[in-house]
């Protein structure tokens, strides 16, 4: 849930008027607020750079959908300034009872990094939440779960390396406190009822909102652990052709990366229950997004979607007002009831997307959101993984060849059944996991085109796809055998 900030290109900044960028209507930089949008007649919009840290300047004209999708637009760089951004997420436990972290324990742990490793605190109202340092941030999700949102960077060897520090840097202090670090998808031990939340305003509104919506957003907000990467896009012809790879492969990256076997001690018919949770959080805003397969896909549709997600908040007076169910397209005309006549900003906007929780999300920058939490070496692969396909032009060519006469049917069929039987899953005449192995050789040939030498991470998943076996299986076979069907040593075999 997270967000990496990068300020828009200055270049691709005009407003957007039906698919093609047109003038100079809108100017966008940045600031030491954030980024400051100027609009049709040179009035400054502010956008937070990691929201929600300060309200928006309150935009002195109304917001038009073409704002809203110039904003997505101004995402656009060419591909020299491509980077990659990695978020990963973590349970926290007492190494002694296996017990979740409380919130006092994470405060100590927030307080010690920042005086040990010089990041900035980041505080809502009393509560430290987070923490900041250049272009990396640490953040809470709801039940403690302990997330890196790294930095934009050039190559998977500066991610590798920035995963290393942060792993240092969190066991520096974990460690002298008893607290250890769980790579994995879902929670194998807790139930709920034994969960904290996090003091952050949305997470109490969102954890009311969930069961009105869904059996599994309560799951999915306290129990759920994933690795994604961030990828840039060129144009917008090249981000529906990266969205299009990239949904049509996500449920090889969950079967590759499948990591959540158990729920509270037991086998739970899952191989990813991670992903299995989000085909019923919330379905208005998650899923496989079949429109984006429509010949007449872009920047506009994917707004005109967003628009229609019902909202969660509005952030105003470092407060979050609860806007739940309430439509993105009435708050535009200032007939939001909870907050009447006020428009929204451009902060507005971009915490909205934030709310949508597809298997790729598009911000100004595509999310690749299918695969389970793991241990370090799965924190490298997976960026690689993507990295080899989208970003070499050779390798994204032969996915959108391979997955061009796969039906929505098709991929639907595959979002459904991969979270039980992962690469084992048939698949036309055979298995995925033959499929598997394809995708693989072009994202190792991709990296190889790349000329960083970076085909090295993939070895971690090499082994998952000649076998067809995936972690949760192993996981599975040590559970039935050496743990004599006890799954608390999984705290100390994924411990990080």
């Amino acid at each position: 849930m997270a967000l990496i900030s990068r300020s828009p290109s200055l270049e691709l900044s005009a407003i957007w008027r039906g698919g093609e960028l047109r003038g100079r209507e809108s100017f966008v930089g940045s600031s030491s607020l954030g980024v400051v949008a100027y609009g049709r007649r040179g009035k400054p919009w502010v956008v937070a750079a990691s929201p929600p840290t300060e309200d928006a300047v309150v935009a002195t004209e109304p917001l038009t959908k073409e704002d809203l999708v110039a904003y997505l637009a101004s995402g656009c760089k060419p591909k020299e300034k491509w980077r990659i951004g990695t978020e990963h997420e973590k349970f926290g436990f007492e190494v002694g009872t296996l017990r979740p972290m409380k919130y006092e324990q994470i405060s100590y742990l927030l307080n010690g990094l920042a005086e040990r490793f010089e990041w900035d605190k980041i505080m809502e109202g009393e509560y430290v939440i987070g923490l900041k340092q250049g272009k990396q941030s640490i953040s809470l999700e709801p039940g403690g779960q302990f997330e890196l949102s790294g930095a934009p960077l050039e190559t998977l060897h500066q991610t590798c390396a920035e995963v290393n520090s942060h792993l240092y840097q969190v066991k520096a202090v974990a460690e002298e406190m008893g607290i250890g670090f769980l790579g994995i998808g879902f929670q194998p031990k807790w139930g709920l009822k034994d969960i904290p939340i996090m003091p952050k305003g949305r997470y109490e509104i969102m954890k009311n909102y969930m069961p009105k919506v869904g059996s599994m957003g309560l799951d999915m907000m306290f129990r759920t652990c994933t690795v994604q990467v961030n990828l840039d896009f060129s144009s917008e012809s090249d981000m529906i052709r990266k969205f299009r790879a990239g949904l049509a492969l996500q449920p090889i990256a969950t079967a590759v990366f499948a990591n959540s076997p158990f729920t509270e001690g037991k086998p739970n018919g899952f191989l990813s229950k991670r992903s299995h949770i989000w085909t019923d959080t919330d379905n208005n805003r998650a899923g496989m997004l079949p429109f984006v397969f429509d010949d007449s896909f872009g920047f506009e549709q994917y707004v005109d979607y967003a628009l229609d997600v019902p909202m969660y908040f509005v952030y105003r007076n470092k407060k979050y007002i609860d806007c739940t169910g309430l439509s993105f397209r009435d708050f535009l005309v200032g007939k939001l009831p909870p907050i009447p006549g006020e428009l929204p900003t451009l902060n507005d906007w971009e915490n909205h997307l934030t709310t949508i929780f597809p298997e790729v999300r598009l911000k100004r920058y595509l999310e690749m959101r299918g695969a389970d939490g793991g241990p370090w070496r799965r924190l490298c692969a997976l960026p690689a993984f993507w990295v080899g396909l989208l970003y070499d032009e050779v390798s994204l060519q032969n996915v959108l060849d391979m997955t061009a006469d796969w039906t929505k049917e098709e991929r639907e069929m595959l979002r459904r059944k991969v979270p039980v039987t992962g690469l084992k899953t048939p698949f036309r005449d055979g298995l995925l996991r033959h499929i598997a192995e394809d995708v693989l050789k072009l994202a190792k040939d991709g990296l190889e085109r790349r000329g960083y030498k970076e085909a090295g991470f993939l070895r971690e998943v090499a082994e998952v796809v000649r076998t067809g076996i995936t972690p949760a299986e192993n996981l599975l076979d040590l559970y039935h055998g050496k743990w004599g069907g006890n799954v608390d040593p999984v705290f100390e075999e994924l411990l990080y």
